[in-house]
């Protein structure tokens, strides 16, 4: 049994590789804390993007979201960003989650993604 690790320290690995499916961490907007809901996704969005590239997969093999919002308020805000994100026909099972308190007030989204590896 092979499991291969992408970022790793002492408390958690970003990506993490078993059998041909790969689990992502919660992203957050490393490169845009404090911004808008708006911009937090799209930035969110784009560390997915680089981490399922990483571990050789992509967007179109997306089998599963979580999705974690400070208030529900910002959810149709969120969606328009994430609908523009995922392509048509590659949907992934979802979940959204209202959570008072991610990791920093920084933060007012955070999501995780499972995915096939191409």
């Amino acid at each position: 049994m092979t499991i291969q690790r992408f970022h790793t320290n002492q408390r958690m690995s970003q990506a993490v590789i078993h059998n041909g499916t790969v689990y992502l961490a919660g992203q957050v907007a490393q490169d845009a804390p404090g911004a808008s809901v708006t911009d937090q996704t799209r930035n969110i969005l784009e560390r997915i993007d680089g981490l399922l590239a990483e571990a050789g997969s992509d967007k179109n093999h997306l089998l599963s979201a979580t999705l974690w919002l400070n208030t529900m308020d910002d959810f149709a805000e969120m969606n328009a960003v994430w609908d523009a994100w995922v392509p048509e026909g590659h949907a992934p099972a979802r979940a959204g989650v209202e959570s008072p308190r991610l990791a920093s007030p920084k933060f007012t989204v955070e999501i995780g993604v499972i995915a096939a590896v191409k």
